[in-house]
């Protein structure tokens, strides 16, 4: 099995210092440059031709 991808950018405010967490367990990160910590999960695949979001109020789905 591979290694999994690492986070290029904290999503919070962009930078790069990145370290991963040891005391969050496994796909948990720290940001040093904002000091906060995220965790990166893998939700799922896409049905093939989806594009993840809700349909438009004019298609008659709900907001």
């Amino acid at each position: 099995m591979s290694e999994r991808a690492a986070p290029f950018y904290c999503p919070y405010c962009g930078d790069e210092d990145l370290w991963p967490s040891e005391d969050e367990g496994h796909g948990a990160w720290e940001c040093r440059s904002c000091s906060r910590a995220f965790r990166l999960t893998f939700l799922g695949l896409l049905a093939p031709g989806a594009t993840g979001s809700a349909p438009a109020a004019s298609d008659g789905g709900t907001p």
